[in-house]
């Protein structure tokens, strides 16, 4: 059994908290943790038309951008639209291999796509073994696949596919009421974020260290107040609270010390997934001024320095949940 310790303010304090401070059209009776994905899909258009590339996509860095029903595809670092994916139903989190194959987790049918870069036709259709997949990532010492996974209506999982096909090994924990995000450091050790059981609303943070086969407890010094993305900057756990800061956190055993802050500033409101390619962290942005009103961009920030944003793309961005980038072959 994993036991989670409640993150807080103070190491050891033990406060019982919950996300806080969502927009207006959060708030009622939609889940918290699925509460922007659920306003976004609901005003989003599914569409008839068919996915698109240009004809020299394949051959640039690029910049993918889950925006629900599609994932808008950019060049890199230009922000030039180069092309669009289609036929998603609530396309969220996004992670990419050495080849640069990207694979789009979609929470509402339950499934990860995966695609060549630069390309439309899906490679590969998995299926996840619970409800609400959330966030990926992939080892890059094995080329497996991991998905977390919220689990509403049934149990929360990390579900790890071998070389990225068939069905996976899942874990579970009765601790986690949720699995949000996750991410592989260099070494092939996998994190994950989630909350704990219902009533408390804590943030943990889980390890399964490579070539374990259980989660194991890691301690963290700092209060998340809303799980984001995971990701190995190259030195640090890269850890979002969706309330736009990211926090550094060195790990050691079980504990995850708090060794720097990121701070999006700007405009950016509510960022799920984030991005760290160099020393840019991209931030898509969900900004909901008021019920029935959104609006959404994707920020730049320098990394780890945060502050004002040093760029953005406005224009047809509709609702983004995550960000990944796809280096072309050299």
């Amino acid at each position: 059994m994993l036991t989670i310790g409640a993150v807080t303010g103070t190491a050891g304090c033990g406060v019982s908290r919950v996300p806080i401070s969502l927009p207006e059209a959060f708030q009622g009776g939609t889940s918290a943790a699925a509460a922007p994905t659920a306003y976004l899909h609901a005003s989003a258009s599914a569409g008839k038309e068919s996915s698109w590339m240009s004809s020299h996509a394949a051959s640039q860095n690029l910049l993918y951008v889950s925006e629900v029903r599609t994932v808008a595809v950019y060049s890199y670092p230009q922000h030039k639209r180069e092309g669009i994916l289609r036929h998603f139903y609530i396309a969220t989190g996004m992670c990419v291999d050495k080849k640069g194959d990207v694979f789009v987790v979609d929470s509402g049918y339950g499934k990860i796509f995966e695609y060549s870069h630069g390309g439309t036709k899906r490679l590969a259709t998995l299926d996840s073994p619970t409800k609400d997949p959330v966030g990926c990532s992939i080892d890059p010492t094995t080329g497996d696949l991991a998905v977390g996974s919220l689990g509403f209506g049934s149990e929360a999982t990390i579900a790890i596919y071998k070389n990225a096909r068939g069905k996976p090994v899942t874990y579970a924990d009765s601790a986690f009421d949720e699995f949000f995000f996750c991410g592989y450091d260099n070494n092939g050790n996998l994190f994950a974020d989630g909350i704990t059981a219902p009533g408390s609303g804590n943030f943990a943070l889980a390890e399964l260290p490579q070539g374990k086969t259980a989660l194991t407890t890691i301690t963290v010094d700092q209060y998340i107040v809303f799980p984001g993305g995971v990701q190995w900057d190259g030195k640090h756990l890269a850890i979002g609270n969706q309330k736009t800061e990211i926090y550094e956190f060195a790990v050691s055993g079980s504990k995850a010390t708090n060794v720097g802050t990121t701070e999006l500033g700007s405009g950016a409101m509510y960022v799920k997934q984030f991005w760290i390619q160099g020393q840019t962290v991209i931030a898509p942005n969900v900004y909901i001024p008021k019920r029935h009103s959104a609006r959404s961009n994707v920020l730049f920030y320098a990394y780890p320095a945060g502050g004002k944003a040093t760029q953005k793309i406005t224009g047809g961005v509709k609702g983004a949940q995550g960000a990944v980038v796809s280096l072309a072959a050299k």
